[in-house]
């Protein structure tokens, strides 16, 4: 087997130089050499200045962004992501921890930091002067991070650190500020505050952490593997990094299980309603919904009937039933969307006019 498993990766080098050897140009990127450190040192450089320009396009891009999540709108919000100028201070970081460059690691967290007050303080600014105080789809999906955002916002820095070591895909580095999304969880952290929701500030604060703590951890990894810099050097940023790493662990794991756990429960729901009930299986469920509240399980039920064909009894010993099978209380509330059947024949005469 071990002879067998040399051979393959014998072969499969020998496949990659052929590749890259090739006359085709569609390689050409694999022989790219990462740009000179000085290079990528003033690049980031300039990324991490705390100027007009940055403050100026962070500030739009965080008055999109909460117009977006008020609006609950995904293409306002994503155009928001592409102007955001954050990922600049962020890898300016990771890439001071690389390098031992304190000067450069002061100035990319002073941008940050500045930052990060100014787009919390804008949007809350925003939402207070708007005076809506109903959370969108947009904002409750920014509110309760999972290991999966952890997994997004390392696989983001991994491609941030490497477009920007790389002149020919340095074009990818607003779709890597697409995928992270730093500037919409500040923009909720900002209707948190202005809307006094304490679950939904350090919801999207606990989305942000990660969303940095991800980047900067896997950013520094990249440029320490291209070697820029060396892991003597990097030896305390990388070990700061991941202590905060296993720290995020712990809630964003919580958070995955209740969520695993949450769609597990919504999938037994929905078949015990549509083959064990006799009051909904002939109906058209719409949207089911199941959130834990307390103690108790909240199911939202939505669905589209004649009107009359259910009732509140029918109701209760649905929600009974429920509660025997999955073993907790549970509350259920049923939205019934009536139906109107009208038939019209060749035969029918016209008494009045159309």
């Amino acid at each position: 087997m071990k002879i067998l498993f040399k051979r393959f990766l014998t072969w499969s080098n020998q496949q990659l130089l052929d590749i890259r050897n090739s006359n085709s140009g569609r390689w050409a990127w694999l022989n790219e050499n990462p740009i000179p450190l000085a290079s990528l040192n003033r690049s980031l450089w300039r990324g991490a200045e705390p100027g007009i320009s940055y403050y100026l396009m962070l500030s739009l891009s965080v008055i999109i962004a909460t117009l977006g999540l008020l609006a609950n709108s995904t293409a306002v919000i994503i155009g928001a992501m592409i102007i955001a100028p954050l990922m600049g201070p962020i890898l300016g970081i990771a890439f001071s921890m690389v390098i031992s460059n304190r000067r450069m690691l002061r100035r990319s967290s002073l941008s940050l930091v500045t930052g990060v007050l100014l787009s919390i303080l804008i949007a809350a600014l925003i939402s207070r002067i708007i005076g809506l105080e109903t959370l969108t789809p947009e904002i409750n999906a920014r509110v309760s991070p999972t290991l999966i955002d952890l997994g997004v916002a390392l696989a983001a820095g991994t491609a941030g650190a490497f477009a920007k070591s790389r002149r020919s895909i340095a074009d990818a580095l607003p779709g890597v500020a697409i995928a992270v999304a730093l500037v919409p969880p500040l923009s909720v952290i900002g209707i948190g505050i202005a809307l006094n929701l304490q679950n939904v500030t350090w919801g999207a604060m606990l989305l942000f952490l990660t969303n940095l703590i991800g980047i900067i951890f896997s950013g520094s990894l990249v440029f320490l593997v291209q070697r820029y810099g060396s892991i003597t050097r990097a030896k305390q940023g990388l070990s700061l990094a991941m202590t905060a790493l296993l720290l995020l662990g712990i809630p964003l794991g919580i958070s995955f299980q209740d969520l695993a756990i949450q769609i597990r429960t919504r999938a037994e729901i929905n078949r015990l309603i549509r083959t064990r009930t006799l009051t909904f299986s002939d109906k058209d469920i719409r949207n089911l919904t199941v959130q834990r509240q307390n103690d108790q399980l909240l199911v939202d039920l939505e669905l589209t009937g004649f009107a009359g064909s259910v009732s509140a009894r029918q109701v209760n010993l649905v929600r009974e039933f429920l509660q025997q099978n999955l073993g907790q209380p549970v509350r259920l509330n049923v939205r019934l969307i009536p139906i109107e059947e009208f038939t019209s024949s060749p035969e029918a005469e016209m008494t009045v006019d159309p």
